[in-house]
C-alpha cells in the first residue's frame, strides 16, 4: 500500500471513528441522564467509599483473621461511611441495609458476599456514569486525532505547493545580476561595521547599537544597561572595543595600572565579554536567496539608517540593491534563486515522476472531507 494509501484510509478510519463514538456517546449520556448526571456522581461517590472498605477490612475480617478489636474498627468505619452519604442519594435504602447486615460480631466470606449481591444494582448504575466518562474521553480524544490529521494533511498540501511553486521557477535565469551586488553590499558592510568596531570608543559603538533598537530589520542585540552606563561615565569608554577585550583579559593586579576600579571594570566589562567578543555585521547582511521585492524595499529603509549611523560609505552599494526591484526582473530572478537553494534533487525527481497536482486535489478532498466531519460533529459537552 502506497503512502498515498494509507492516508486516505487513516482519514476514512478518523471519519468512521468520529461518528461512532458520537454516537456511543450519545448512547451513553442518555443511559446516564435517566437518572440525572449529578445524582449518579453523587452515588457513585458513595458506592466507591463503601466498596472500598469492603475490599480494604475483608481479609482482616474474614473467618480466623479477625477479632474483636479488629471488627468493631470496621463497624465503625462502615457507620462513619454510612453517615457521609446523603439521605436523598439514588437507592439509599440499600446502603442503609448493607449496614444493618454488617452489625455484627464475626464474619465469613458468605457475609461479603451477600452485601457485594446487594450493591450490585447500584454497581449498574454507577457503570453508566463510568462508561459516559470513558466514551467521552474517547470522543474528545478522536476529535483532537482528526484535528491533528487536518494539519498534518494541511503541511503536506504546503509543502506540495512549495514544490509546484519551486518548480515552475526558471533555473535558468541569470540569479547573478542578483548575487553580485548584494555580495558587494554585504563585503561593503561587514568591513564598515568590523572597522567601526575596531577603531570607535566602545560608548560610541554601544549607543549606535542601542539607538538601533527601533529598527526591527536590523537585528542587532541591545547592549546591556550597565554595561551602557559604565562606559558612558568612566575613562575605559573610550578605548575600541578590542582593547577593552584585551584589558578583560589582565588580572586585577594588572588592571590597577590601566584602570580605577578594577573590581568595577572585572564585574562590567568581563562580564560582558561573550557580547563583546560576539559584535558581527551579520545582521547587517543580505542573505542568500534574498528576499522578496517588498520585503527587500523595508529591509534597505532600515539598513540605510543603520548604517548612516556606522558609515555611509556602505550606504552606495545598499543603494544598488535597493534599486534591484525596479532595474531587473526581480521576482524571476528571486523565484529562480530560491528554487536553486531550495529544490534537492530528491525533490526535482518527484516533481518529474509525480502527478502532483492529483495528488494536491486528493489531499485537499480529504482534508475538507475531515473538516465537515469535525464541522457535524458536536462538540464534546
Amino acid at each position: 500500500m502506497s503512502s498515498a494509501d494509507t492516508t486516505a484510509a487513516d482519514e476514512a478510519d478518523l471519519v468512521e471513528r468520529l461518528s461512532r463514538t458520537e454516537s456511543r456517546l450519545e448512547e451513553t449520556r442518555a443511559r446516564v441522564e435517566e437518572f440525572g448526571q449529578e445524582d449518579i456522581e453523587q452515588l457513585a461517590d458513595a458506592y466507591r467509599s463503601f466498596v472500598g472498605l469492603l475490599d480494604r477490612y475483608e481479609d482482616q475480617v474474614v473467618g480466623d483473621a479477625g477479632d474483636v478489636k479488629t471488627n468493631v474498627e470496621f463497624q465503625s468505619q462502615v457507620a462513619e461511611v454510612m453517615s457521609d452519604i446523603p439521605s436523598d442519594t439514588l437507592l439509599y435504602e440499600t446502603f442503609v441495609e448493607c449496614t444493618e447486615y454488617l452489625k455484627q460480631k464475626w464474619f465469613n466470606e458468605s457475609d461479603f458476599e451477600h452485601v457485594r449481591s446487594q450493591l450490585e444494582p447500584v454497581g449498574d448504575i454507577v457503570a453508566r456514569l463510568d462508561a459516559y466518562q470513558e466514551t467521552h474521553r474517547a470522543y474528545r480524544k478522536v476529535r483532537s486525532d482528526v484535528r491533528t490529521e487536518i494539519r498534518s494533511i494541511g503541511e503536506q498540501i504546503q509543502e506540495l505547493e512549495r514544490l509546484v511553486e519551486l518548480d515552475e521557477a526558471d533555473l535558468d535565469a541569470p540569479t547573478d545580476r542578483l548575487r553580485e551586488p548584494i555580495e558587494r553590499y554585504n563585503s561593503a558592510a561587514t568591513r564598515a561595521f568590523r572597522e567601526f568596531v575596531e577603531n570607535e570608543p566602545a560608548r560610541a559603538v554601544l549607543a549606535v547599537l542601542d539607538r538601533l533598537e527601533v529598527y526591527p530589520l536590523v537585528p542587532f542585540e541591545s547592549p546591556h544597561p550597565e554595561l551602557t552606563t559604565y562606559l558612558d561615565g568612566e575613562p575605559p569608554g573610550e578605548m575600541p572595543i578590542p582593547k577593552l577585550l584585551e584589558y578583560a583579559g589582565y588580572s586585577r593586579s594588572k588592571l590597577t595600572h590601566y584602570v580605577d576600579d578594577p573590581d568595577r571594570f572585572v564585574h562590567v566589562v568581563g562580564g560582558r565579554k561573550t557580547f563583546l567578543s560576539g559584535l558581527d555585521a551579520e545582521p547587517l547582511r543580505i542573505g542568500w536567496p534574498p528576499p522578496s521585492a517588498t520585503a527587500l524595499e523595508w529591509r534597505c529603509r532600515e539598513l540605510t539608517a543603520a548604517l548612516n549611523r556606522i558609515d555611509r560609505g556602505a550606504v552606495e552599494p545598499l543603494r544598488a540593491v535597493a534599486a534591484l526591484p525596479r532595474e531587473t526582473a526581480y521576482e524571476r530572478l528571486h523565484d529562480s534563486a530560491v528554487a536553486r537553494e531550495q529544490l534537492t534533487a530528491a525533490e526535482r525527481e518527484r516533481l518529474r515522476t509525480s502527478d502532483v497536482a492529483a495528488t494536491l486535489a486528493d489531499l485537499r478532498a480529504r482534508r475538507q472531507r475531515l473538516r465537515d466531519a469535525l464541522t457535524d460533529s458536536r462538540d464534546p459537552p
